[in-house]
């Protein structure tokens, strides 16, 4: 349902448990995408990884190394609207903290989410659930997410990257 100019980018599976899933660049280009088979999270691995390389791709500066989740215009309502989230608790330090609450990750954890949220499958429906009941910081509950979802389906509508009308409110 989404039409797009984006390069084609390689998906790889890997073995590691340390992480579930990465997209590598160098500088503007992509390399390729890569989700672990064993981190027990490939669904939701792919998906923030997918986010990043939207992101990535979308708006890059090389001087700053700043993504269109930070300043490009056609992700202002969604930057708004994902200001006004809770802030999750990571385990670890203050730069974990900070790594997390950064626009690029947020954009990832919230584009992932509003996959799972609007797939209308039913594993991704499960996996969802069981990320909600367990609390897990990488997501937002529901309701306090809802706001955030319309405005990534936004992005993508003000990118012109949807062939299909999305059903969001005013």
């Amino acid at each position: 349902m989404m039409k797009s100019d984006l390069l084609r980018l390689p998906v790889r599976v890997t073995a590691t448990i340390s992480e579930a899933g990465a997209y590598r660049y160098r500088r503007a280009n992509p390399i390729d995408l890569r989700v672990s088979s064993r981190s027990g999270h490939a669904a939701t691995g792919f998906l923030h990884e997918l986010g990043h390389f939207v992101d990535h791709q979308v708006h890059y500066n090389r001087k700053s190394r700043v993504w269109a989740s930070s300043v490009h215009p056609g992700f202002a309502q969604w930057r708004a609207a994902a200001a006004k989230l809770d802030g999750r608790p990571f385990p670890g330090g203050s730069y974990r903290q900070r790594y997390f609450e950064s626009a690029q990750e947020v954009w990832a954890r919230s584009y992932a989410q509003t996959v799972l949220m609007r797939s209308g499958d039913a594993m991704l429906l499960e996996q969802l659930q069981r990320l909600l009941t367990a609390d897990d910081p990488h997501i937002w509950p529901s309701d306090e997410f809802e706001p955030v979802a319309l405005a990534v389906e936004g992005v993508f509508v003000q990118l012109g990257l949807t062939q299909l009308e999305l059903p969001i409110a005013a």
